[in-house]
């Protein structure tokens, strides 16, 4: 396995990131490149990335945090090619550790349920996501 990177997401990683975005059908992070960047470097946010040596993006999670108590994983995806190797595990520690949280909550696709149960310490819970309608008037 080629050696793995972990650090803050820059401007230079943006492409890879709404690359992998796209594989994975995230459709809001393809309309707008600039508005992509802001997002993934708003205030509260924490944005890591894996590269593998020669610099070629394999992944990135992003936390949303209050820097003191609560955290929530927004996202995390690793390319197809590098899956199963610990990356997204990894990802999601170097996120964590950097987001001065106590805990974090996050919503689950069935097919990566076996990862999150891998840390220490999970409680499982139940979730939504609300697309809210524009307010009546």
């Amino acid at each position: 396995m080629a050696m793995i990177t972990y650090e803050e997401f820059a401007r230079r990683h943006l492409d890879g990131v709404i690359e992998l975005c796209r594989v994975e059908g995230w459709e809001s992070y393809l309309q707008d490149n600039e508005r992509t960047f802001r997002a993934l470097t708003a205030p509260g946010a924490v944005t890591i990335v894996a590269t593998m040596g020669g610099g070629a993006l394999c992944g990135f999670a992003q936390i949303l945090t209050d820097g003191q108590i609560r955290a929530y994983l927004t996202d995390v995806a690793v390319a197809a090619g590098a899956r199963r190797q610990g990356i997204g595990t990894r990802l999601i520690e170097e996120a964590f550790a950097r987001a001065g949280a106590r805990y974090l909550d996050l919503l689950s696709d069935p097919a990566a349920e076996k990862m999150y149960e891998s840390f220490d310490g999970y409680r499982r819970m139940q979730g939504f996501r609300i697309y809210p309608s524009p307010p009546r008037c």
